[in-house]
């Protein structure tokens, strides 16, 4: 499976990358290594955090869920992060959760006593002594060639590795005499914070966690929504939440979409109004636009897909390409209209000698689809579900095209014929 292992080990992190063979040669998917190496290596102790994360080489990357909690106080915030990444784990198909909270190395904070500040000393002085005995004084520097060397005096390293050699540090004053540090300071254990961030002068977690399947991610986030989210607010008041990452990225696209989808509807609906010259008959025409929504998502049903960005997009598209058949029959039924035959045996006929056309067509665009649809390459799944929803939607708004659009013109004409009767009663 693997072509080679690489590590990457810092101070308090460690990364293993493995790069797998070639997805048509391997047995195996990205996503079921990375699930059998969990289970693998099980719980490891002394860990902030633990995450097997696969790169399918596709877009939506990254966490299945990141939540990002704001507060102003940052001991509320680290609450709550470690509240809800606990929440987290009674979810059997979360996995890989981290509550986003990172303590930081722990460190000495030095306060300055009544009694040092009564012998001169401020605390810029004292910190300056501490640094320079136990980092170094710069004393000098010296150039080598194209090289500059520092030269720094501190404290000999046997005299800066323990805690007693703090407590044993003499502090000088302005007066010129040595006194100790405990003495002239309190000192207590604190954790310096590695990174800080911010949204509107707000202090901000983000908590992560994968979900397996991630086809469930939805039933998750409505279980988080409904009960979790709501109750860790009235837990810690003035904490607020919200979705980023792949959510946020998911909530982008989405209005982008809606917004081509309006505007793709809209000119449809002008292109065909002008040349039919009537409001209502583009209307029948687009009928099958929802028609051939529900299709696609039959298709992604029946070939065991979720929906997905790329399955939006391929609806966009389908837009554009199910009015064909509805703009057909309608068109050829006008013009025998205009020939004087009745509206009855007008559509009748339309749909009599326009079958043959409509079902080729169907049949033929997704003919061309198949090969994407059913293609096994892992490469190409992440375009499948997009040939998936144009060739389902295709099929299905046929079906339904031969059958309804005859009927709703038919109830079209007969609306018109009874607008055109009370009318008649109006002007005599």
């Amino acid at each position: 499976l693997s072509e080679g292992v690489f590590a990457l080990i810092d101070e308090n992190k460690v990364e293993i990358t493995i790069y797998l063979t070639d997805a048509d040669i391997r047995p195996l998917s990205t996503s079921e290594v990375a699930k059998r190496w969990r289970e693998t290596v099980g719980p490891v102790s002394g860990l902030e955090s633990l995450k097997f994360q696969s790169d399918k080489g596709g877009p939506g990357s990254g966490a299945a869920l990141t939540i990002e909690l704001t507060h102003r106080d940052i001991n509320t915030l680290d609450r709550a992060s470690e509240k809800l990444a606990a929440m987290l784990t009674e979810f059997p198909n979360v996995k890989d959760i981290d509550d986003g909270y990172t303590p930081g190395k722990e460190q000495f904070d030095f306060t300055i006593k009544p009694e040092g500040e009564s012998l001169g000393l401020t605390a810029y002085a004292v910190a300056r002594q501490v640094r320079n005995a136990f980092y170094g004084a710069e004393a000098l520097r010296q150039q080598r060639g194209r090289n500059e060397i520092k030269v720094k005096v501190r404290f000999p390293k046997d005299e800066t590795v323990r805690e007693s050699d703090i407590e044993q540090l003499l502090i000088r004053t302005p007066g010129g005499v040595d006194v100790p540090l405990m003495g002239i300071a309190q000192v207590t254990r604190g954790r310096a914070y590695t990174t800080i961030k911010r949204r509107n002068a707000r202090r901000t977690v983000t908590v992560t966690a994968d979900v397996e399947p991630i086809s469930q991610s939805n039933q998750v986030m409505a279980t988080l929504n409904e009960e979790v989210l709501p109750q860790l607010a009235k837990d810690f008041p003035g904490l607020s939440y919200g979705y980023e990452g792949r959510q946020a990225d998911f909530k982008e696209s989405m209005q982008t979409l809606a917004g081509g989808l309006i505007l793709a509807l809209l000119g449809i609906f002008v292109m065909l109004a002008i040349p039919f010259g009537s409001y209502s008959q583009p209307l029948i025409v687009m009928t099958a636009v929802p028609f051939g929504i529900v299709g696609a998502v039959l298709g992604h049903m029946i070939m065991g897909y979720s929906l997905s960005i790329m399955s939006l997009m391929g609806i966009v598209a389908l837009v554009g390409v199910v009015v064909n058949d509805s703009l057909v029959l309608i068109d050829y039924s006008n013009r025998l209209r205009k020939e004087g035959t009745s509206p009855f045996d007008a559509i009748h006929m339309a749909g009599v000698r326009r079958f043959r056309a409509i079902i080729l067509t169907s049949l033929t665009t997704f003919g061309g689809l198949a090969p994407m649809i059913f293609e096994t390459s892992r490469q190409a799944r992440f375009m499948i579900p997009m040939a998936i929803s144009l060739g389902f939607g295709i099929l299905f708004s046929t079906a339904v095209t031969l059958v309804l659009v005859p009927s709703f013109s038919m109830i079209l004409e007969d609306f018109h014929s009874l607008c055109r009767y009370f009318k008649s009663l109006v002007t005599e």
